[in-house]
């Protein structure tokens, strides 16, 4: 296109001239901001995270108070579940019990052996031994103790060093509103678990795969060219209109790409959509700098569109065939129900800010059920084609990015951001962009790198979800920007 066009302009454009033989919808205004989901739920999974709730009491402790009520505590606890229930849609408590006893928790060992995790709540003095107990089940638990529960919590940091705390996390607070967080690395052990990613290349990566199968169960497969273009052209031809059409309306502006551009990207989208419905996946990544290009047209269009409709929707769609950031993908979505946006960083010592720079954005980065970003529809920025959507980040947001390395590796850094410059006239880099305050140094932190260049950036400081879920799961978790 020879100059940029705000959206009206485009769909009345298109409406009047060469988009016309595509039978575009010249019916702008109807279509609102964001890209709906057309596969049924807010997350991949049909099945729920299986978590053991235990309300741990004995009938002989006098503290906080003698004769406490123990169902009283339950209801109370009851009624703060239900405050958070939003936040547990896709969380069974398959078993939910009080305890008072050894015994009483040694038999159900036997119901925990299915369970992603146990949560298990404080109540008074005395408990320890049952919580020894639990633990002797081996699954992954946290302990929730609000203040006066008991004195327990002086030996919780010296039973996490013994083999049998191995598996244990605490939280120690009066804010009710951690449960949900106390469940978080529950519902991202089970997401790995069922995850099914699906890897759009010819180079081989079978060791890598069997390394992910083996620890967290998540599966990675192949899915070759030619499945991909049966697909493409399964997608009909008004289905494809429909969809460019929402990408046109939706958009701050189109700067550069010609609605053929736009359209093509759109079928391929929906055929992107199409291939996880089929083979029941719950993310993809495509090789589409390599094998899936190669200097020459492997695919009808670059798969931008679709990565970021996919996001949008609480899937995945991951970039250059990266089957790390795809597993950090699922992490985070498991963990606080947000995509990653995968970037390629510069330093600037100068201010103390990381750049995290890449073509493709995620209108949705609070999640599915949160608010759209404004985009511009623009070309990838190094290839000059294609079409991806810059995304206006929030300035002043939280964000945590991190990279799972291996199986058992995990670096990562915090930070806000303080600046998401769109535009052509910050067309360098990458199109979407933001600046991050680094916590701690920044100069430590480009020391300290390692992983390769990608990594996965979430909204929100989710150190703390993070923290506990490699504790389970035996990752070495490192902030490369923290004070040695």
């Amino acid at each position: 296109m020879a100059g940029a066009l705000n959206r009206r302009e485009f769909v009345q454009a298109t409406a009047a001239g060469s988009a016309a033989c595509l039978g575009w919808p010249a019916v702008p205004g109807l279509i609102q901001r964001g890209v709906g989901p057309s596969l049924v739920g807010s997350h991949p999974l049909s099945s729920k995270a299986k978590v053991a709730r235990l309300y741990m009491g004995t009938s002989h402790g006098l503290w906080p108070k003698p004769q406490l009520d123990f169902q009283s505590e339950i209801r109370r606890y009851e009624a703060e579940f239900t405050k958070v229930q939003d936040q547990l849609a896709d969380v069974d408590f398959v078993v939910d019990e009080l305890v008072t006893s050894v015994e009483e928790a040694a038999g159900l060992h036997g119901r925990l052996q299915d369970v992603d995790g146990i949560l298990a709540i404080h109540f008074n003095i005395g408990v320890g031994p049952i919580l020894r107990e639990v633990l002797g089940s081996g699954k992954p638990t946290v302990v929730f103790a609000v203040p006066y529960s008991g004195h327990e919590w002086v030996g919780f940091g010296a039973l996490q060093r013994e083999e049998l705390g191995a598996k244990l996390e605490c939280l120690l607070t009066s804010d009710y509103s951690q449960l949900a967080v106390a469940v978080r690395p529950f519902r991202a052990i089970h997401h790995l678990r069922e995850a099914r990613i699906l890897n759009v290349t010819t180079r081989p990566f079978e060791a890598y795969a069997t390394g992910v199968r083996e620890k967290f169960g998540t599966e990675i497969v192949r899915c070759d060219r030619e499945r991909v273009l049966a697909a493409y052209e399964a997608v009909s031809d008004s289905d494809a209109q429909a969809e460019a059409a929402r990408w046109v309306e939706g958009a701050d502006q189109v700067v550069e790409p010609p609605a053929e551009d736009i359209h093509r990207s759109s079928r391929l989208a929906l055929a992107l959509e199409q291939l996880l419905r089929d083979e029941n996946a719950t993310d993809i990544t495509v090789d589409c700098y390599g094998t899936m290009w190669d200097g020459t047209i492997r695919l009808p269009a670059y798969p931008c569109l679709g990565f970021t409709r996919l996001n949008d929707m609480g899937y995945g769609g991951i970039c250059e065939s990266d089957l790390a950031s795809a597993m950090t993908h699922v992490l985070f979505r498991g963990l606080v129900g947000r995509p990653g946006f995968i970037s390629d960083p510069t330093v600037d010592e100068s201010n103390g800010t990381i750049i995290l720079a890449h073509c493709l954005g995620t209108t949705k980065m609070d999640g599915p059920a949160g608010p759209a970003a404004p985009y511009k529809l623009r070309t990838i920025m190094e290839r000059q084609e294609g079409v991806v959507p810059q995304v206006e980040m929030r300035v002043g947001q939280k964000v945590t990015q991190a990279i799972l390395v291996g199986s058992d590796f995990l670096p990562y850094f915090t930070g806000e951001i303080v600046d998401a410059p769109v535009g052509t006239d910050a067309d360098r880099g990458c199109r979407t962009k933001i600046g991050v305050q680094v916590d701690g140094d920044v100069t430590r932190l480009w020391k300290n790198w390692s992983g390769g260049l990608h990594r996965q950036t979430c909204y929100g400081d989710i150190t703390r979800e993070l923290r506990m879920f490699c504790r389970f799961m035996d990752i070495r978790m490192v902030d490369e920007a923290a004070a040695a």
